[in-house]
C-alpha cells in the first residue's frame, strides 16, 4: 500500500555539511540519521562563497541552482559549463568538487543517492503535466508558491519548497501536477 505525506518547508531540519563549510536544509531521506546510513537523500543547500563540496564516497549526486546567479564546478579537475537556475548536473560523491559562484550568493537542490541501492530520474517540469511512474518512491518538490498535484485519487496543494513524498508504490502510477516542480522517481534495484 501506498502512502504519501505532504513535507513542509518551514519544518525542515538544518544540518551542518559534512565538511563544516555551510548549512543543509534536509528535505527527506529513506533511512539513516546524520550523514550516514542513507540510501538517497533530498537536501537544499545555501552557498554564500565559493569552496569545496563535501565529498560521499559511493553515492551519486545531481546538484541544480534554484536561486542566484549560478555557478561553474571543477570536478576532479574538469571545470563544468555554467550552471544556472533549473539546469541540473550529475557527479560522483567521491569525486573531488569545488565551486565558484558566478555572482552572489546560491541556493541549491541536491539528490544523493547509492547507485548500488537505487536507480535516481530526475527531472524538472513546468505548467499541466501528467506522467506514469512504476518507481518505489516518487518525490515532486515545488519551486512555485501554488503546485497542485494529484496522486491516483489523492489531491494536494504544495508551497514553495514543499515537498510530496510517495512510498511503497507497487504498481503503474499515475501523477497530475499543475505548477513548476522537480519530479524524482527512485527505484530500489
Amino acid at each position: 500500500m501506498s502512502q504519501v505525506k505532504v513535507l513542509r518547508a518551514k519544518d525542515y531540519p538544518r544540518m551542518p555539511w559534512k565538511n563544516g563549510g555551510g548549512s543543509t536544509e534536509e528535505i527527506t531521506r529513506d533511512a539513516g540519521t546524520g550523514l550516514d546510513g542513507f540510501g538517497w537523500r533530498l537536501s537544499i543547500a545555501d552557498i554564500g562563497e565559493s569552496g569545496g563540496f563535501s565529498t560521499f564516497a559511493g553515492y551519486e549526486r545531481i546538484i541544480t541552482v534554484l536561486q542566484g546567479d549560478g555557478m561553474t564546478l571543477s570536478v576532479d579537475g574538469q571545470v563544468t559549463r555554467a550552471l544556472l537556475s533549473l539546469d541540473p548536473f550529475a557527479f560522483s560523491g567521491e569525486s573531488h568538487v569545488t565551486c565558484t559562484l558566478l555572482g552572489g550568493p546560491i541556493r541549491d537542490f541536491n539528490l544523493i543517492y547509492a547507485p548500488q541501492r537505487y536507480r535516481a530520474r530526475l527531472q524538472w517540469l513546468d505548467g499541466e503535466q501528467r506522467f506514469f511512474s512504476s518507481a518505489g518512491t516518487v518525490l515532486v518538490f515545488s519551486i512555485t508558491d501554488e503546485l497542485e498535484v494529484q496522486v491516483g485519487n489523492s489531491a494536494s496543494q504544495l508551497g514553495r519548497h514543499d515537498c510530496l513524498q510517495l512510498d511503497g508504490n507497487t504498481g503503474l502510477l499515475e501523477v497530475s501536477i499543475n505548477g513548476s516542480c522537480c519530479v524524482i522517481e527512485l527505484i530500489t534495484r
